[in-house]
Order: C-alpha cells, then sequence, then structure tokens
C-alpha cells in the first residue's frame, strides 16, 4: 500500500542546539535506513519550509505507523497521512 506522507519538522529546531543536532543526526540515519528498506520510495523538502512530503510504502496503515514512530523526530513533528489507491486509468495499462 503507498501513503502520501506530509512531515513538518519545525518544532525541532525550538530544542536545544546540542539536542536538535543530535535528533537531526539520528533522524538522517533512521530515514536512510527507511530508504534502504523501501518503505520510503520518494521524497522531497518543501521549499521555504522545514518539512518534507513523500511515497511511503506498507503492506498495511499498522505497518506504516510502526515506521513512523521509529522516527526521532517523531514526538516533535506534525506528520499527515493520506492513504492512495491506484487511479483507473493507470489500472488499464
Amino acid at each position: 500500500m503507498e501513503f502520501l506522507v506530509q512531515v513538518d519538522g519545525s518544532r525541532v529546531y525550538t530544542l536545544p542546539t546540542d539536542e536538535r543536532d543530535d535528533l537531526i543526526r539520528r533522524e538522517r540515519e533512521r530515514g536512510r535506513e527507511l530508504l534502504d528498506e523501501g518503505v520510503i520510495q520518494q521524497f522531497w523538502r518543501i521549499p521555504g519550509r522545514r518539512g518534507n512530503v513523500g511515497i511511503w510504502s506498507a503492506v498495511d496503515a499498522d505497518t506504516l505507523e510502526e515506521a513512523l514512530t521509529s522516527l526521532p523526530i517523531w514526538p516533535y513533528a506534525d506528520i499527515e497521512v493520506t492513504a492512495l489507491a491506484t487511479h483507473p486509468m493507470i489500472r488499464q495499462r
């Protein structure tokens, strides 16, 4: 199943510098793992904001929840998830 995941990490920047830098370092490591595992299919930064949007893949919403809560940024992020369905025009190919 694919999901559109929007992450706003603005609140991370209210943390003390050392704590913020460590959190961002750990977040990047976990993000790379999720990319290598195929959970994160693609993602993009949102210009002018401290956020990103991406296509995530998981067998179901519970598995996606596990991946999202594994992110070090989880307690500080506002995350919006939209389940995606295949468009009928794509199914006709």
